[in-house]
């Protein structure tokens, strides 16, 4: 079914709803106390569209839309509301895709559509690649700092798209907005890892890039507007309406 701009296939539908009550919290994460107040009314509305859906009283056909419009107008309404602050200059730094798995391959330039990054694929479409998880990045600085720990570990092999350099990871949250060369990217949530990133950690424990260990963890975007990014191209953030 299309929602918008986004396909979503029967798998995505319902796993998208799956994870409804998790995206709002991950909306609501590293936001303060007045900050969350804005989000509820949405998260309220979502979650008894999701209950219904539960209880077989509402198809996953007509909820999806339905929890679809109100996560993003939450996102909408931080904004508005001034939860993300002022804009900020970074670059791409590494650009990555592969024909399914990690770790992903360098490349000079990516095209992005709504439906993702062309050319790069999933092996598991249980977990990824649907149209809230089209594009996947990163920060060089993050890598880095793992790397100065000892971990063996690198941009691309964790499996992002895009690295980005010089703004403060901090600040990318769910609900902001990335101009990346032509592609305007909404982060929508934090990445989840999975055991297939064990071999670039120390004795395995791949579960230090969890987003639980603060501001450390990989994250997903929306696709606003698809476009060209190139290595090197500026990265940035709240570019405004």
């Amino acid at each position: 079914m299309q929602v918008d701009h986004y396909q979503f296939t029967d798998g995505d539908r319902s796993s998208t709803l799956a994870a409804g009550w998790a995206l709002f919290d991950q909306l609501e994460l590293h936001q303060p106390g007045e900050m969350v107040r804005v989000v509820e009314p949405h998260r309220v509305a979502a979650e008894a569209v999701l209950d219904a859906v539960l209880a077989g009283e509402v198809q996953e056909s007509e909820a999806l839309p339905l929890v679809w419009g109100e996560w993003r107008a939450a996102m909408a309404a931080l904004r508005r509301a001034g939860a993300y602050g002022p804009s900020a200059i970074g670059t791409t730094v590494g650009l990555f895709t592969s024909d399914g798995g990690v770790p992903k391959h360098p490349r000079q330039a990516i095209e992005i559509s709504y439906g993702g990054v062309i050319g790069d694929r999933q092996n598991d479409r249980g977990n990824h690649g649907r149209p809230w998880q089209a594009v996947c990045l990163w920060s060089r600085e993050v890598i880095d700092r793992f790397a100065a720990e000892g971990h063996p570990l690198a941009p691309g092999l964790a499996g992002e798209n895009i690295t980005m350099a010089g703004i403060e990871w901090e600040r990318i949250v769910p609900g902001v907005h990335l101009q990346a060369g032509d592609a305007l990217l909404e982060i929508s949530a934090y990445s989840v890892p999975c055991r297939k990133n064990a071999a670039w950690f120390t004795d395995g424990h791949f579960g230090l890039m969890h987003h639980r260990h603060g501001h450390v963890s990989r994250a997903y975007a929306t696709v606003l507007e698809p476009g060209r990014v190139r290595l090197a191209d500026p990265i940035l953030l709240e570019p405004g309406p």
